[in-house]
Order: structure tokens, then sequence, then C-alpha cells
């Protein structure tokens, strides 16, 4: 099966290349990482690299289960690789590896090993291993195809014609951005299917196994509550108090822990709320995005209510794509949906489904024109004949947002 780059990433990997530091890749499981390893030894061989100095290895796989220790990974490395010269080591899902922070010490200590890791959880570097290798790794979060990636894997993969931008971005809107999905011939029920076995697998071999979580079907619904209420802020107590209604009794300590563990997998993240006037990360009813957008149709079905709450989630991930910093902006009783900052550059968002009524219209330019100063201004609809400036306000259609090349 052939491989489509994805530039962004390839770009920055190939830019490390050789360079005295481990590239470390994390992201939601199925995001496309083992991929663009593949990737990474295509270019390394393109570079005149002999094969016999690569090895990449994918602990997800059963077939490498007999390496899965750091004792029997480091010999196998040095039973297969020249014991001298520069060599090339890329290891998938590392995390599924016992012991291997004190691998990858040993291969820096060394000095001639270009190394790439992945792994499925954001905690990958903390603890021991941070202290061992400080200032020695660059992190690289991978994500879900965005709409231009998902466009090229269409014309890649497509076993039908491809629609024109506003059709496929229906499609990018129901089925997301895991690239598998987008790989092969699935109509939308094969393609949920799936999307909820990536979910499913996810839960169990990231987060409960991890965590050693013991009510699995508890936890399950805490999940799937923060998934349902994508782009709301709510509280762990809002949670707590919603079980108790339906007769399920959990602390709202152990509903923070439930979240904490789904975003460290990357299922979920946490997006605080910001005091544009204090100037203050607000401390209550965080929202809650999801790790791909299309787990929440997999997941509950499409529905026009969810609708906006999945349009934020699209450009929330757009945003961290592309480096900025995210925070949902509060002025006065008014919020705006995305604050957006990339060192000295800051952007302010608001996205809705439609502006088509005057009062729809006046309550989304109201936060926006709240602020005071000159930073740019966006609102982002899926209205067909959305455009121009209105009072400083951009007005742009989401799907053309998220083609330009620049904000």
């Amino acid at each position: 099966m052939s491989i489509v780059d994805r530039p962004k990433y390839l770009e920055k990997l190939e830019s490390f290349i050789d360079a005295p530091v481990v590239k470390v890749l994390t992201g939601l499981r199925r995001s496309g990482k083992s991929r663009l390893l593949d990737l990474v030894v295509e270019r390394l061989i393109a570079r005149g690299i002999d094969p016999e100095r690569i090895v990449h290895l994918n602990f997800d796989s059963l077939e490498h289960a007999s390496l899965a220790s750091a004792q029997a990974l480091n010999a196998h490395l040095k039973d297969v690789l020249p014991s001298e010269g520069r060599t090339y080591v890329l290891l998938d899902e590392i995390q599924e590896v016992t012991e291997w922070e004190r691998l990858v010490n040993s291969l820096l200590a060394e000095g001639r090993t270009d190394l790439y890791i992945t792994g499925s959880n954001s905690r990958l570097l903390s603890g021991e291993l941070a202290t061992y290798i400080a200032g020695r790794y660059v992190t690289i979060e991978v994500w879900p195809l965005s709409f231009r990636e998902y466009l090229s894997f269409r014309e890649a993969f497509a076993a039908d014609d491809m629609g024109g931008t506003d059709a496929e971005f229906t499609r990018y809107l129901r089925l997301g951005g895991f690239p598998g999905v987008h790989m092969l011939p699935l109509d939308e029920v094969d393609a949920r299917s799936m999307i909820m076995d990536i979910y499913r697998s996810t839960l169990v071999r990231d987060v409960l196994a991890r965590n050693r979580i013991r009510d699995a079907d508890m936890f399950e619904r805490v999940a799937a509550f923060a998934i349902d209420n994508v782009g709301n802020p709510f509280s762990a107590r809002r949670v707590a108090d919603f079980m108790k209604s339906q007769r399920r009794s959990i602390g709202h300590e152990t509903v923070l822990n439930y979240l904490t563990a789904l975003s460290e997998a990357f299922v979920i993240a946490r997006v605080p709320r910001f005091d544009l006037h204090g100037r203050a990360i607000l401390a209550t009813d965080e929202k809650h995005f999801v790790g791909d957008h299309g787990i929440v149709n997999a997941l509950f079905g499409y529905s026009d209510q969810r609708l906006p709450g999945v349009l934020e989630n699209i450009v929330w991930m757009e945003l961290r794509r592309r480096g900025y910093e995210v925070t949902i902006g509060r002025i006065g009783t008014a919020e705006v949906d995305f604050v957006a900052q990339r060192a000295d550059e800051v952007v302010y968002i608001q996205v809705a489904t439609t502006i088509a009524t005057e009062d729809t219209r006046h309550r989304e330019h109201r936060p926006l024109e709240a602020i005071a100063d000159n930073h740019p201004k966006y609102l982002l609809t899926l209205d067909p004949l959305v455009g121009g400036n209105v009072n400083g306000i951009k007005h742009r259609r989401l799907p053309e947002f998220l083609l330009a090349n620049e904000i």
C-alpha cells in the first residue's frame, strides 16, 4: 500500500535527522505515528543510508513481543546492527517495553544512534527519563488528519469520485481524521465500526490497564459523558452529580482522575478558560475536546445538536496542529470560543454553524467586539456566502479557513 506524505511532520523530522536528540512522537493511538516512521525510513534510504544500519520495530505487533524488555531489545539491537558507525533506531509504542527508559538512556550514552520513539501517552517523558535526557529530546505532537491532509488521502485512496470541498468537508465532519479510515473503501457504517475499535482498544490498552482502573463500567460512562459534551464547559463535580441522577455513585475526585487518564492518552483534551480582563486562567468549568472528532459520531451517531461542539473540536485541533496554545476566553459575561497564542501572536476566534439571522450574528459578534485590542478576530461558519470584514471581525467559511496556509 502506498504511503501518503504528511509534509508538516516530515519537514520537522527531516530537520532533526542525525541531530543529537531523541525524536519523540506522541499522540492518540492510530493517529499516524507509525506511518511517519515508515516515511522517515524512506528518507534515510533516499539519503544513501544502508538499510542494514536501520531498525524499525513496532511494539503494537505480537511479532516483537519477545523483545518487549530493555534487556531483550538491547541484545537484539546489538545482534542486528553493525558494531561500529552510525545506526538508526525507530521504536513504535515504546511504552510497551518494560524499563524502556534505561534503553533510551543507554543508546544516548553510546552516542552513535539516531533514535526515534513513539508513544500514546503524554506521560512518556515524565519522571526519571526526563531527568536522564533533559535537553536531549524534541517532542512532536502527531494529530489525526487535518482537512487538507484528509483531501490528500482521499485523492490517493478513494474508490469513488471525490466531491467538491463542501461534500468532502461533510464526510470529514462525520468520519473524522484517523488515517486508516481513509485508506480503505469503507462506507459510513464500516468506518464508524473501525473508529469504535480504535476507541475501545485505546481505552483498554492505554487507559484502563495502564492506570489500573478497576471499575471499567463507571470509567466508560465518564468517558462517554465527556465525549457527549464536546465543546461544553463542565466540572468533575457536575459529572458526579449526573452519575448520581443515574443512580450511580462516584466521587468528583475519582471523576477528575478518570478525566486526567483520558487526557494523558489523548482521548480528550481539557482546555482552560482565560479571563481576558484579569489576564488569568480560570479554575472552573473547563471545556473538553476529543482527540479525533470522528469518535463523537461513532459513539453517538450524527446529531445536529452536537454539530456546534464538533465544529469547535475541528477548529481547536487545527489551531493546535499549527502550534498555537489555546484557551477559552471570557470577557465579562460573554465567551470567546478560542484565544489562540503562538509566541507574540494572538488570534480570537468564534465558531458558529450559521449567522443567518440578525440575532445569531449579534450573539456571535458581541464577545469579539468587547475585546479592545487589535489582534485579528475571526467568525467561522458554514454559511455558503459568508465573507468580508464587519467591525474588524473577519467572516470566513470554516472549510476554507482550514485549507488556508496561514490564519
